[in-house]
């Protein structure tokens, strides 16, 4: 049974997740929090990998029953939360009712709110390594391994027309493991007009020959978790990653298999490599401002990214 924590007695923040302790959020916060003026806490609720429905009906009712708990960053539970506990909340944001998953919780003005920040936090994140125009130059296109919610957030960034115009892959890749996972992104990605394509691969060799297939140029995204909570890559060793091509490694700890994969094929095939450093930057500083009401843009933001940076 998830162990939750006692009262708070100070303003408090939560990180949910599956091992809290070992995040760089838990002595980042406290420097941050002191830059920020704030006068709060971050404590961790670690709860074990598609836990039951109750645990995370518990964890919602504890921030939503104890004053001083004034909100939470979800991580690997954002989809699995959503699904036990959506009717608990009194607002829920457009894209978590979308993309059905939730990685904020704040209070405001007596509500109880559940936000989705990751289609923000994963197009922040693109937008400053993806080169512009970088799709209308190449013709590349993207491959995105996973079908969670961080998956579908970036998915539907990257196809998002209205936003870039032309300036969008020529075709996105998804891959996953599960059949239903794959057929909820069919269902939530719908809208795109971008060319789709859903590959159910169960073995890291089929995950494999869509990579190899790709264009020069194109971007391949680790969104699966391998490689942070649980050990291991959605790729063989034996991949060969498209020439001129970008890898996004979503994680920025653990063992990090798929993030060495690139690396060791940096020089030979000319990649551009990027962990999921920046995405934490912009991921916690979304919730934060959401959780205590306040603005992260500008010097603020500049602030943080640098004193993580120094803690890193």
């Amino acid at each position: 049974m998830t162990r939750l924590p006692e009262k708070a007695d100070r303003p408090t923040m939560y990180f949910v997740g599956v091992t809290t302790g070992s995040s760089s959020i838990m002595r980042v916060f406290p420097v941050w929090a002191k830059e920020l003026g704030l006068d709060a806490v971050i404590k961790g609720i670690d709860m074990p990998i598609h836990a039951p429905a109750e645990e995370y009906r518990r964890v919602v009712e504890f921030i939503r029953d104890d004053p001083l708990s004034l909100g939470a960053m979800v991580t690997t539970h954002k989809i699995d939360m959503y699904n036990a506990a959506s009717d608990l909340f009194d607002y829920l944001d457009p894209y978590a009712q979308r993309f059905g998953e939730l990685s904020s919780i704040s209070k405001k003005d007596g509500k109880l709110c559940a936000h989705a920040k990751d289609p923000i936090s994963s197009g922040l994140a693109l937008d400053s390594f993806v080169p512009k125009d970088h799709w209308i130059k190449t013709g590349a296109q993207a491959c995105v391994l996973g079908a969670g919610g961080s998956a579908l957030s970036i998915s539907a960034y990257l196809g998002n027309e209205e936003r870039h115009g032309a300036d969008v892959p020529g075709r996105i890749h998804l891959d996953n493991r599960s059949a239903p996972r794959l057929a909820e992104a069919v269902r939530v990605l719908e809208y795109l007009n971008v060319p789709m394509s859903y590959h159910m691969c169960k073995e890291p060799v089929l995950n494999d020959k869509i990579v190899e297939s790709l264009p020069a140029g194109s971007l391949v995204i680790n969104a699966t978790g391998l490689g942070k909570d649980r050990p291991g890559s959605p790729l063989t060793d034996a991949c060969r990653f498209p020439e001129n091509g970008i890898v996004w490694e979503l994680n920025y700890r653990g063992s990090l298999e798929f993030l060495h994969q690139a690396e060791a094929q940096q020089e030979s095939r000319s990649l551009t490599i990027e962990d999921g450093w920046t995405y934490f930057i912009h991921g916690w500083t979304q919730v934060i401002a959401e959780v205590f009401h306040i603005d992260i843009t500008g010097d603020r933001l500049a602030a943080c990214d640098r004193i993580a940076r120094e803690m890193r």
